[in-house]
């Protein structure tokens, strides 16, 4: 059961950060690959760390695991992701470049906090 919680964890913090970027450039009208103003790629870079500091929070919380492993796997993730989708595409790579240098640890950041927060006095 323990392994279950885990995985759920780790689909439920990737899940949170992707769900979070398809909203914003469905409703704003972003073209991800597109190359992109600086107030665009700021409103970006923001959201993601946003979101996948949560996804890192939402990790830990759903796995209990009071280490950072889900969030080390939801880190490789978004990174391997984000790495084959840098190879894969074609425009600017921005959100790419993004989601690996920043986003990826902004996750394990997330479960630190977390886990932080929990065994201080």
């Amino acid at each position: 059961m323990k392994v279950v919680r885990h995985i759920i964890a780790v689909i439920v913090g990737y899940a949170t950060f992707v769900v979070s970027a398809l909203l914003l450039f469905k409703f704003s009208g972003i073209k991800p690959h597109d190359d992109p103003t600086v107030g665009v790629m700021v409103l970006t870079v923001a959201v993601g760390l946003v979101f996948s500091f949560l996804g890192g929070v939402l990790a830990q919380l759903i796995s209990k695991a009071g280490n950072l492993w889900p969030n080390y796997i939801l880190a490789v993730i978004l990174a391997g992701f984000a790495t084959f989708s840098l190879l894969q595409s074609s425009g600017n790579h921005y959100t790419q470049i993004a989601a690996i240098f920043l986003f990826a640890p902004a996750s394990l950041v997330g479960g630190w906090v977390l886990i932080r927060r929990k065994t201080e006095p």
